[in-house]
C-alpha cells in the first residue's frame, strides 16, 4: 500500500476535524495527492470542496468519489444542514473517509502546514512582489537546480489554494523548496507564508499591482512584508536597495537583511555590470565569471540580481549561478522577443519581424518597465506597440492607464494600438501628443482581434518591431497565434 502524505491522526489533528459517517476503513486511510477540482481527482486523492462566490464544491463530491477520492473534507455548516446525505454517502462508500472541518480553505492550509513540517531539513525559499515575481522565481529555480534537488511552484500556482496544493508535491528526496507567493486580498501573503514558513525570501518590488484591492502602496508593502515573518536568525531577507519601501521592509527581520541592486558595489555583491545587450539581454560577471542573462530589460537584470544574492547566501558557486542563468528556458509570454515570419497578408506578402510577447500579466510598474525597455531598443524598422487593459487597479485605473498612454506617446513608437475599456484613457492621453498614429478598440473580442491582426499584417514591413503587452485576461496570445507563420519557424 502506498504511504499516505499524512496519517489520519496527523490530518485530523492538523485540521481540528472529526470523522463523520460510518467509515469502516479509517485505519487504512491513505491519500497520496490533494485536489480542489474534482476533475483532478485520481485514486487516493484528498478532495477539498471549496465554497466560492458562485460555486459550492460540495456538489462535486459524488464525482470525486467516482474518480477515486479516498478522503473528503466537508464544511461543518454544510454537513449540519443535511448530515443524512453524508451518512448515506459514507455507508455506500465505506472506503472513503469524510472529515468535517470548520472551513475547507483553512483546513487545506492547515493540512499543508502540517505536511511541510515533516521536512525539517528542507531549505525553504520564497518570492513575492508587485511585479516580476514569477520571472524571478523561474530564474531562482534555474540556479537552485544546479545545487539542489529542487521542488518549485509550477507556473504561478501561488495563491491561497495554489500554494497549499503545491507544497503537497514535496517529497523526501527534495533538498530545497522554492514557492512563489501572490495575493488577491488582504492577509493572503500572511496565510500562505504561515503554510510554508520560508527561511529565505525575495521581494522584487512594491508597486501598484492590486492597489485597487488594498488601497495604497503602504498597505501593499505591509502585506508583502509578511513573507519575512518566519525567517529566523539563520535565514535572510532579500530586498531591492532602490525601492522606496526598502527600509520599511527590513524592519523587524530576525535574520540577515541583504540588499540587492545595480548600485550595490561589486565588493559587496560579487556582481559587475558589463553591457546592456538590448533584445539579447544583459552581460555581467559574478565573482569574475562572465554571465549572459538572455531575458531583456533592466528590470529582468534586477530580478536576476535578487536571485544571485540569494544564491550566494546559500553558498552556491559562481559557476553554478552562471549555469543556472544561461540554461534558463524561454519564459513563454514573459518578455520573450522572437524574430518570426508573418502569415501572408491581403496582398499575399509575408515579412520577417520581431515580436516581444509580454502578455502574461500587466500592472503599471511592469507596463512602464517594458515601455522603457522598448524605448531604448535599436531596431531596423518601425516600432508598433499594442497595449491592453491592466486589470484590478480599482480607483487608480483611469489615472494609471492615462499615464501609460502618455509614456507610450514619447517612447519613439511609430504606431500605438490600445485595446480594452480601461485603455480608452491611454488612447486619449496618447492622441493628445499628436505625433503618431493611434488606434483604439474598446474590447479584445475575437472580432476585434481579427481586425487588429489583419491591419497589422497589412502594415508591417521587414525589420519592424511589435510589442504586445496586456493583462492575461485580455488573451493577447491570440494575436501571436494569428500573425505568426508557425511552419516558417522562429529565431
Amino acid at each position: 500500500m502506498a504511504e499516505s502524505l499524512l496519517s489520519l491522526d496527523e490530518l485530523i489533528s492538523a485540521v481540528h476535524g472529526k470523522v463523520a459517517g460510518l467509515a469502516e476503513n479509517i485505519k487504512n486511510c491513505v491519500f497520496t495527492s490533494v485536489a480542489t477540482d474534482s476533475r483532478n481527482v485520481t485514486k487516493n486523492t484528498l478532495f477539498v470542496p471549496l465554497i466560492g462566490e458562485f460555486q459550492d464544491g460540495h456538489k462535486y463530491i459524488p464525482g470525486s468519489i467516482e474518480n477515486g477520492a479516498s478522503v473528503i473534507f466537508v464544511t461543518r455548516s454544510v454537513y449540519e444542514a443535511d448530515s443524512s446525505v453524508y451518512m448515506e454517502l459514507s455507508s455506500k462508500n465505506p472506503e472513503v473517509v469524510f472529515i468535517v472541518v470548520e472551513n475547507n480553505l483553512t483546513a487545506l492550509q492547515d493540512a499543508a502546514r502540517a505536511y511541510v513540517k515533516k521536512f525539517p531539513d528542507l531549505v525553504k525559499v520564497s518570492v513575492t512582489g508587485s511585479s516580476g515575481k514569477t520571472t524571478t522565481k523561474e530564474i531562482a529555480a534555474s540556479i537552485l537546480r544546479q545545487h539542489y534537488n529542487l521542488i518549485a511552484t509550477v507556473g504561478n500556482f501561488n495563491s491561497e489554494t495554489g500554494l497549499p496544493l503545491s507544497v503537497f508535491n514535496i517529497r523526501k528526496e527534495h533538498e530545497c523548496g522554492l514557492f512563489e507567493m501572490g495575493m488577491n486580498r488582504e492577509n493572503e501573503i500572511g496565510e500562505i507564508a504561515k503554510v510554508f514558513k520560508p527561511n529565505y525570501a525575495i521581494i522584487t518590488n512594491i508597486g501598484n499591482a492590486h492597489i485597487g484591492l488594498l488601497g495604497s502602496r503602504e498597505n501593499i508593502a505591509k502585506e508583502k512584508k509578511k513573507i519575512f515573518g518566519y525567517i529566523n536568525k539563520d535565514g535572510a531577507a532579500f530586498i531591492p536597495e532602490k525601492d522606496d519601501f526598502a527600509s520599511f521592509l527590513a524592519e523587524g527581520v530576525e535574520g540577515k537583511v541583504v540588499y540587492y541592486g545595480k548600485d550595490v558595489p561589486e565588493t559587496v555583491s560579487g556582481v559587475k555590470f558589463i553591457k546592456d545587450l538590448g533584445v539579447e539581454g544583459t552581460l555581467f560577471s559574478v565573482d569574475g565569471l562572465e554571465v549572459k542573462l538572455s531575458l531583456p530589460g533592466s528590470y529582468n537584470y534586477l530580478n536576476a540580481l535578487g536571485c544571485i544574492a540569494m544564491a550566494k547566501q546559500l553558498g552556491i558557486s559562481a559557476a553554478e549561478i552562471k549555469a543556472g542563468i544561461e540554461s534558463l528556458a524561454d519564459l513563454n509570454g514573459r518578455s520573450s522577443i522572437k524574430t518570426v515570419t508573418t502569415v501572408k497578408n491581403s496582398s499575399g506578402q509575408s515579412h520577417k519581424i520581431q515580436v516581444m510577447e509580454d502578455c502574461y500579466n500587466a500592472n503599471p510598474d511592469a507596463m512602464e518597465k517594458v515601455i522603457e525597455l522598448c524605448t531604448g531598443l535599436e531596431v531596423k524598422g518601425r516600432k508598433i506597440f499594442i497595449l491592453g487593459d491592466m486589470l484590478e487597479l480599482g480607483e487608480e485605473s483611469a489615472k494609471e492607464h492615462s499615464r501609460i498612454g502618455a509614456l507610450a506617446s514619447i517612447s519613439g513608437a511609430d504606431t500605438l494600438c490600445f485595446v480594452g475599456k480601461e485603455m480608452e484613457n491611454g488612447a486619449t492621453s496618447a492622441k493628445m501628443s499628436g505625433k503618431l498614429h493611434v488606434k483604439y478598440f474598446s474590447q479584445s473580442s475575437d472580432e476585434n482581434i481579427e481586425t487588429i491582426c489583419r491591419e497589422l499584417l497589412d502594415y508591417v514591413q521587414d525589420g519592424d518591431f511589435v510589442l504586445l503587452k496586456a493583462s492575461h485576461g485580455m488573451h493577447f496570445e491570440r494575436i501571436v497565434n494569428k500573425i505568426v507563420d508557425k511552419e516558417a519557424g522562429q529565431e
